[in-house]
């Protein structure tokens, strides 16, 4: 019994971490990248559902009563926080995806969920703490071998 406990164990152990950070970039970008469609028109762009259609984005009409009402962060003016979070939450998620600028890209969306988190949405803390564990695991290890920082890290330590 102990033997197979180990060889399930070392199985366990030899899962690639480029592999986790792969998809832990993936899956934490397209959390961000959905709330940040919701707040733009004229670009949309959804992988899963097929939605495909450029053009030069523009806060949605939507967004700032939202900020107005429901999010109404204290020390930023609707506006300012409407189009703050959506170039935020296009942009971060774009370079955790391709891996470039991943730790410092993650830093900003741990800020931005722990504004979420103490302003917004302070009941949704198992989400958010879903997040912020994804996002401290970036932080922490990098963004694996799939990524555009570990081309840059090979060639300058070389």
């Amino acid at each position: 019994m102990n033997t197979l406990i180990l060889r399930v164990i070392a199985l366990f152990e030899n899962i690639p971490l480029s592999l986790i950070a792969f998809i832990a970039r993936f899956s934490v970008a397209a959390v961000f990248w959905k709330s940040g469609q919701t707040k733009v028109e004229g670009l949309a762009i959804d992988l899963i559902d097929g939605t495909f259609q450029l053009g030069w984005p523009r806060l949605a009409d939507s967004a700032i009563p939202l900020f107005q009402s429901e999010y109404n962060l204290p020390l930023l003016s609707p506006e300012i926080a409407a189009h703050m979070a959506a170039f935020a939450e296009h942009v971060f998620p774009l370079l955790i995806l391709v891996g470039f600028a991943t730790r410092f890209s993650a830093l900003a969306l741990l800020g931005m969920t722990l504004t979420i988190q103490l302003f917004v949405y302070p009941d949704a803390y198992p989400t958010h703490g879903t997040w912020a564990a994804v996002l401290l695991y970036l932080m922490a290890t990098g963004p694996g071998r799939l990524s555009i920082d570990h081309l840059i890290a090979r060639r300058y330590q070389g």
